[in-house]
């Protein structure tokens, strides 16, 4: 078993994806978490590079952002897309970040990802409030590589 598949467990996936599920009814916003074990690029680099692979860049409001975690680097990106980035301060995601970095530092993952998510919906919901048109335009589930 690959230290990706021993990360969370089926139960613990699918407690994220409901807290995904939670987050995105406050918001027009979509959430994802993708989980791999290592990258050979920088994080920065390669969560970008999972976001297009992923399609989040092709949101009404480009107003996507994915959660991604390098398992066995210890380390995670929150990026948001361009239309987040255009109307929140630089320091948008450290909140979130801070959140789920001290949960981690505890090994409460499960727990630091759905603080994370829950945080995140929270975050966009001032900026990307939630409408009754808005439609679920990206899968919920947790993506790994």
């Amino acid at each position: 078993m690959s230290s990706v598949e021993k990360f969370l467990s089926f139960d613990e996936e699918q407690e994220i994806v409901q807290a995904i599920i939670k987050a995105e009814r406050n918001t027009s916003g979509e959430i994802r978490v993708h989980i791999e074990r290592t990258t050979e690029i920088s994080h920065f680099d390669r969560a970008l590079e999972v976001f297009g692979k992923l399609k989040m860049d092709n949101t009404k409001q480009q107003n996507a952002v994915l959660i991604y975690i390098a398992v066995d680097d210890h380390q995670f990106v929150i990026y948001g897309d361009k239309g987040i980035n255009e109307v929140v301060p630089d320091n948008f995601w450290e909140g979130t970040k801070n959140t789920m970095q001290n949960l981690f530092k505890r090994g409460e993952f499960k727990q630091g990802i759905i603080k994370g998510v829950l945080k995140a919906g929270e975050e966009l919901k001032e900026h990307f409030p939630w409408n009754a048109d808005d439609k679920d335009e990206l899968p919920n589930e947790v993506s790994k590589g």
